[in-house]
């Protein structure tokens, strides 16, 4: 585990090896994802079936589809207790996204123009659920209530099952959420289904979730032909800290992702060494209480990084470098740094706000952009499941007023029809 100082010698060289750490041999898995998704386009539940067997180690007959009656059963059988967390994730999700909401829109011109957008949810969305070492009935949720709130007609699920079988929080989530149609099919297989269709699973006009390298080469594949919301890689947190954070909860907070995969990211940048070298102490005393502890134990080894900055204004730079999937301030004056903070997925301020609040119930989604994308992708939100039409009506005024400046450019491209379509309009 590293912990470097931004005076060393050698700081740049090894910094960048951070920057780039998402850097996924995607050449080594795309000859076998683009094979999976030419089958399943040829072939459909055959080559489903067939992946299935060969991945998931189970066989389909013909059972793609999970009942609704399987979620319901599910959602009874739950306590209590998840019974009213999910119920509190969905209301406290479902409210902040309603906020994202866009409105059409029309204005009017002095001449008589009227020009506009309007905002039409897609017809039909496909989600990919995580499944394999854990299950994720957050994702689930982070996933579909955006496509409910943005009033998408049709929503498709797909997970896949362990030995054929769906954990049961996830389909209770499934019950909650009110979802009619969901598959197990999991990996490229999944979203090479849900982009061209089988005699199963009808295709779709947009595909959202996270994955493994698999599932995100499939679904740079398939961008395109369907629209997708980002290309996610592992798992990470960033934390800002200075003297005033806990180390205690620092260490755990970067734990909180490590847990996740081996190859998921606990990064922080500080401004004292000695806070360093103790947070790092904390958490090779954490591990060993972790159920996950081998899990934990690589991802700290292999992919934790710790900076030392010279001040909180350099920490900020390097952070924002980082461009991390979830960012953590915790110092006493994070609302001060957070208009410096331009490059992050979903930013945590203060010392009460662990960004496992942010995967569950806070409100904002927890599908974010990872390994330095949030510099151009942002959460996945309401808009990421509608479209955006331009309205254009002009009048015989518009035309007169417009047409000459609209026929020199058509002329300079030399596109005489374009002009032309204007010409026999203009000031007859």
């Amino acid at each position: 585990m590293k912990i470097l100082k931004s005076t060393d010698a050698n700081f740049k060289a090894e910094f960048a090896k951070i920057v780039h750490r998402s850097d996924m041999d995607v050449e080594k898995v795309m000859p076998i994802v683009s094979n999976i998704i030419a089958e399943i386009r040829k072939e459909g539940n055959e080559a489903v079936a067939r992946h299935i067997a060969k991945f998931d180690k189970w066989e389909v007959n013909n059972n793609l589809a999970i009942s609704q009656e399987e979620m319901k059963n599910a959602y009874e059988i739950l306590s209590q207790n998840l019974k009213n967390a999910l119920k509190i994730a969905y209301e406290r999700i479902f409210n902040y996204h309603e906020k994202q909401l866009e409105k059409s829109w029309m204005t009017f011109e002095k001449n008589g123009s009227m020009l506009g957008q309007k905002i039409t949810p897609v017809d039909r969305a496909g989600l990919y659920i995580p499944g394999g070492k854990a299950a994720y009935p957050s994702s689930l949720l982070m996933n579909t209530i955006p496509a409910i709130v943005a009033g998408v007609g049709e929503i498709c699920v797909c997970t896949p099952a362990v030995g054929g079988v769906v954990n049961e929080l996830l389909l209770a989530a499934m019950h909650v959420l009110g979802i009619k149609e969901a598959y197990k099919i999991g990996g490229a297989s999944a979203i090479a289904a849900m982009a061209y269709g089988t005699q199963s699973v009808k295709k779709v006009d947009v595909i959202t979730g996270p994955g493994n390298i698999f599932v995100a080469t499939a679904k740079r594949l398939v961008f395109g032909d369907v629209n997708v919301d980002m290309i996610a890689g592992p798992s990470e947190i960033g934390v800002i800290a200075d003297e005033s954070a806990d180390i205690h909860n620092t260490a755990v907070d970067l734990l909180s992702q490590a847990e996740h995969d081996e190859i998921a990211s606990a990064l922080m940048v500080c401004v004292s060494e000695e806070f360093a070298k103790a947070v790092k102490n904390e958490i090779y005393e954490i591990l060993p209480t972790l159920k996950r502890e081998n899990i934990a134990r690589k991802s700290i080894e292999n992919k934790a990084a710790f900076v030392v900055a010279k001040d909180l204004n350099e920490a900020v730079d390097l952070m924002n470098e980082l461009a991390v999937e979830h960012l953590e301030i915790a110092t006493d004056n994070a609302y001060e740094l957070l208009p410096k903070i331009k490059h992050a997925g979903a930013i945590f301020l203060g010392h009460f706000t662990p960004e496992a609040m942010g995967d569950y119930l806070a409100g904002p989604n927890h599908t974010l952009p990872t390994g330095g994308s949030a510099r151009f992708f942002s959460p996945l939100g309401v808009y990421n499941f509608i479209k955006r039409s331009s309205i254009i009506s002009l009048n015989k005024t518009a035309i007169d007023e417009l047409g000459e400046a609209c026929m020199a450019l058509a002329d300079a491209e030399g596109l005489g029809a374009h002009k032309l379509s204007v010409k026999i309009r203009y000031k007859k």
